[in-house]
């Protein structure tokens, strides 16, 4: 009779493991990625017996079959930290701890710690792949995720676009072609480089350097021998004037040219001479010495040995030279009859910039934006997948382990190879059903104690045998 308790007490058993499983998954309800368990129980081996017909077979209990996961996405939560993410289908995020240990998670809870590094909130560093800020192209294999630098470097300036309109009715003050680049002092003491009766009127753009520094750019603008005719002179601050050789009068003054519009005002040609810095003009050619149809003049404000700081900025007033003719764009300098203006201005380039904030796309690409303005994708946050995600070893703080179970990890972008995508601001929540793990609590609670009664009847039965024996 000792059978039934035991088939009994295998049962007490399995439904206690079953009980940590159902306890453990309802602990974790409301743990970020936590995947639900699901124990099973089956039959143990039978015992034969020989009976009246033959050779039958009696049962011996039960015995915890195993325990599976549920992988199905769990319900996402809105974050307002730009920096969590979760997985919208199959995979894992990549995090390696300090000895370069590889674990996998669904808990997308991260952070940029102290050292720049993209970390779990237990320090396991996040792996992805290092982009090109400008191509955006992933560099190399897959590796930290790690901010080396939080600034953004200058771009020097290359094209400079102004768009004027110059007065029709303004008098030659500077008497003649090139004479306003006559008028120009770069070496006057007392820091008047032009004066005012010298010139109609006069714009400025600002310009980067290679190191990030900004400087003026100041063009003069003059009626010239013809009413159709306006001289230009493109001149910087004496001062920052580093150009190889450059020296007197001609500091500062940078290149000389004329403007010629047509009846209707509009930019019909355009010439332009470079001032080497000692008084040497040097005409540019229409049909060689144009950059993408516009003239460059070439300041220097760092002074390098070799000439290499030496910039060349193109001269843009809204037309560019085809290859026959000069066109404008729609957007063009005139010649009209109203007071001078600048009527657009802009250059490209920018200095060195702070990063200001990070964002995250559902590509699992990291952009940083900088206080000059640009925005660089920096890093791809990489993903894997298991052909057998079910033989993954739980470890703890919401990380799985590979096994030779699981099979080797599959990395790629999200995505990609029959990976989710990434739901920014999102934290993925337990996919723990508690209405279900609550029905499972009665059956367990009702099948613990149809199994105490097998014992109790067994107890009562063994007891009525021993009292008939005595």
């Amino acid at each position: 009779m000792i059978n039934g308790i035991l088939s009994a007490i295998s049962a007490i058993k399995t439904l206690e493991k079953k009980l940590n499983v159902s306890a453990n998954n309802i602990a974790n309800a409301d743990t970020q990625g936590f995947k639900t368990s699901e124990a099973t129980s089956q039959e143990v081996s039978p015992q034969d017996i020989s009976t009246a017909t033959g050779t039958s077979q009696v049962g011996r209990g039960t015995t915890l079959g195993g325990v599976s996961r549920d992988f199905s996405c769990g319900a996402f939560e809105s974050t307002s930290s730009p920096t969590d993410m979760a997985v919208g289908g199959h995979g894992f995020f990549i995090v390696k701890d300090a000895g370069g240990e590889t674990y996998y998670t669904r808990d997308g809870q991260f952070h940029f710690d102290k050292d720049g590094r993209f970390v779990t909130t237990s320090g396991y560093v996040v792996q992805g792949w290092a982009l090109d800020p400008i191509t955006g192209e992933t560099q190399g294999a897959t590796q930290d995720i790690t901010l080396s630098s939080l600034t953004s470097p200058p771009e020097e300036t290359t094209h400079g676009k102004t768009i004027i309109n110059l007065n029709a009715n303004a008098e030659d003050k500077s008497a003649g072609i090139n004479a306003l680049a006559g008028a120009w002092d770069g070496d006057n003491p007392d820091g008047e480089h032009i004066g005012d009766n010298a010139y109609e009127y006069r714009t400025s753009i600002k310009v980067y350097d290679h190191a990030g520094g900004t400087h003026d750019v100041t063009s003069y603008f003059d009626k010239g021998g013809t009413d159709s005719t306006w001289e230009y002179i493109v001149t910087v601050d004496p001062a920052e004037d580093r150009r190889l050789g450059a020296a007197g009068d001609n500091l500062g003054l940078l290149a000389r040219g004329t403007l010629v519009f047509n009846d209707s005002g509009a930019l019909s040609d355009m010439t332009m001479d470079i001032n080497d810095g000692v008084g040497n003009w040097i005409a540019q050619d229409v049909t060689t010495d144009l950059t993408n149809g516009h003239f460059t003049y070439h300041p220097d404000f760092l002074g390098a040995s070799d000439g290499s700081t030496q910039m060349s900025i193109q001269f843009d007033f809204g037309a560019f030279y085809n290859g026959s003719s000069w066109v404008n764009d729609t957007l063009s300098s005139t010649q009209h009859a109203a007071p001078s203006n600048t009527v657009y201005s802009a250059t490209d380039g920018y200095g060195a910039g702070d990063l200001q904030s990070v964002s995250v796309d559902a590509d699992g690409v990291i952009t940083g934006s900088y206080s000059n303005g640009q925005t660089l994708n920096l890093f791809q946050v990489a993903i894997a997948r298991f052909n057998n995600p079910q033989g993954l070893n739980k470890i703890g703080n919401n990380l799985y382990a590979e096994t030779t179970e699981s099979g080797n990890a599959i990395a790629g972008r999200p995505g990609t190879n029959g990976l989710g995508r990434i739901v920014p601001n999102a934290l993925e929540q337990s996919n723990v059903d508690i209405a279900k793990e609550s029905v499972k609590l009665i059956l367990l609670k009702r099948n613990f104690q149809a199994n105490l009664n097998v014992i109790r009847t067994e107890d009562e039965m063994t007891g009525n045998l021993l009292n008939i024996i005595s």
